[in-house]
């Protein structure tokens, strides 16, 4: 089981515009690969499980997802700094148009 974990979680990475990926280049710096690697096994156990055990429909997120989330992140620390009485400039976010 251990091996086909590690294997699954090699290729799970490689996939371009994966949540796996973007996890695992996050983790790889502070980690190192084989860490970052069983990180990223541990996490495909879990979603296994869950698909196995509970019948959860697994949807992919990918970089979009992430992106959302940083924008939401960034808005609601602005608006935090504003009520402790800071001025931020700039402002939120811009959505990311792709191409």
């Amino acid at each position: 089981m251990r091996r086909l974990l590690n294997q699954a979680a090699q290729s799970a990475v490689k996939v371009k515009g994966s949540i796996f990926e973007v996890v695992f280049s996050r983790l790889l710096p502070r980690l190192g690969y084989k860490q970052a690697i069983w990180a990223i096994a541990h996490r495909l156990c879990r979603v296994l499980w869950l698909i196995l055990h509970k019948g959860v429909r697994y949807e992919e997120r990918g970089p979009a997802a992430s992106a959302k989330s940083k924008r939401t992140r960034a808005a609601r620390m602005i608006k935090e700094l504003q009520k402790l009485g800071y001025r931020v400039v700039g402002g939120p976010l811009p959505a990311v148009a792709r191409a």
